[in-house]
């Protein structure tokens, strides 16, 4: 096996990958990682006056945390990175049990973008969380993850339908229904098999976000293991990146020159309207209150914003071999050739030369590869946070990411060195002065 760089880091998001399932599960490992690297977790009801140091609160599948250097003014400029932690996949619907010809089903929805054909025949589990009653009325949240082969979308043969291979015309509401079980629709019962998973039981509860998941683990591909493999990629890989990224910052010798922050959303799959997305209002009011808690006041916070950047990461496509057509003849980025840096003039990205230009500055600090990457003129422009954030805050964004191939599919693949690239700089960035 030829040796790669960042062996190690593309090792360790492979186990971040599969212990977060969802994004719920994602932001618990993020958190986990960051109070490992020192940080704290602070709550909307706290008094944050003077907190400094590493803090980070979370919310849903949302996670924005960030490092305060003791002694930095109110005004210090804020590093920002932008994930999100949601990915497209079947999610199931809040009447679950259904079933025909004998056969117990689950009722599932579509969520995101989701290339059908990828979720056919694949061995699925349950994860999310359950909302459950608790002691003198309140509730609590707790996580679900089932790994075993739980459930399956099985494909229909095809000595059954001769067109299969012509394409994939699917009714959604008909074919996508997971089997489970042999016998009639029973109301309560996949719920019954998802409490016992966590101990509780069926009566308590009150509420559920669960979604399906490939249980296949993630591994790697290639003569050489060059490429790795798994679900979730889009965009585990950035929030990842940004965890690593920002532990390092927090942890290094000399303190960094800004307030480097972490912002994973969720809901971006499905245009960032939520509480928890890349629109709503939750990154600005803990910027604002971060501010506060120093002493600052209206002045050091527009200050702040002023000076601030954003580096919005989400994956990239990676030129097709067999679609190359599909692609701008002269933006054909490759794994591990390092992450990409997206350009789009109608503002489906939000990098423009000065974002290009501190983020090409931070992979020469870091020794790391870059490449460019525009969309071909005659297809639509898919589009991330970076507009999102940079219309809400105001402060020059830039957009990157890891190029890869199967965007969207129950399993994607990237070059095995890309993301500890991008960690690398990421780290570089939050760290420049």
């Amino acid at each position: 096996m030829t040796p790669l760089p960042h062996r190690s880091h593309a090792d360790d998001l492979l186990s971040f990958i599969k212990a977060s399932p969802s994004p719920y599960h994602a932001v618990a490992c993020a958190a986990q990682r960051l109070e490992k690297a020192g940080f704290r977790e602070l709550h909307g009801t706290d008094d944050w006056t003077g907190t400094t140091g590493g803090c980070f609160v979370t919310r849903g599948g949302a996670l924005i945390a960030w490092y305060v250097p003791e002694g930095a003014p109110a005004h210090t400029p804020f590093r920002i990175v932008g994930t999100h932690t949601d990915s497209p996949n079947l999610r199931i619907k809040p009447t679950p049990d259904t079933g025909t010809a004998g056969w117990r089903q689950v009722a599932v929805e579509v969520y995101g973008g989701v290339p059908l054909n990828t979720w056919l025949d694949r061995d699925l589990g349950i994860s999310g969380r359950l909302a459950l009653r608790g002691p003198g009325g309140t509730v609590e949240s707790r996580l679900v993850q089932i790994d075993e082969p739980l459930l399956r979308v099985p494909q229909l043969a095809i000595h059954l339908d001769r067109t299969v291979n012509e394409g994939l015309a699917l009714d959604r509401q008909r074919h996508l229904a997971p089997l489970w079980a042999l016998g009639a629709p029973e109301e309560g019962a996949l719920l019954r098999r998802v409490a016992r998973a966590v101990e509780a039981d069926r009566e308590d509860v009150l509420g559920w976000d669960l979604m399906l998941h490939d249980v296949q683990p993630p591994g790697y591909l290639g003569a050489d293991r060059e490429f790795m493999v798994s679900a979730r990629l889009d965009n585990l890989v950035s929030v990842h990146a940004g965890v690593t990224a920002l532990a390092a910052a927090a942890t290094a010798p000399d303190e960094p020159a800004y307030i480097p922050v972490l912002a994973a959303f969720d809901h971006e799959e499905v245009g960032s309207g939520s509480e928890t997305g890349a629109q709503s209002p939750l990154l600005e009011r803990v910027l604002n209150r971060s501010v506060a808690a120093r002493g600052g006041g209206s002045e050091d916070w527009a200050r702040a914003l002023s000076g601030a950047f954003c580096v919005s990461s989400d994956m990239a496509h990676a030129v097709h071999p067999n679609y190359a057509e599909r692609h701008d003849p002269g933006h054909q980025p490759l794994p591990n050739g390092g992450p990409t840096v997206k350009v789009n003039v109608n503002q489906r990205y939000a990098t423009d030369s000065t974002g290009m230009a501190v983020f090409v500055a931070a992979c020469e600090r870091a020794g790391a590869p870059w490449q460019p990457f525009v969309s071909n003129n005659a297809m639509p422009c898919g589009t991330s946070i970076g507009p999102l954030t940079a219309a809400r805050l105001g402060v020059t964004t830039v957009d990157v990411g890891v190029p890869g191939l199967s965007m969207h599919s129950a399993r994607e693949l990237c070059g095995a060195a890309d993301p500890g690239h991008l960690a690398a700089v990421l780290g570089a960035f939050m760290a420049s002065d």
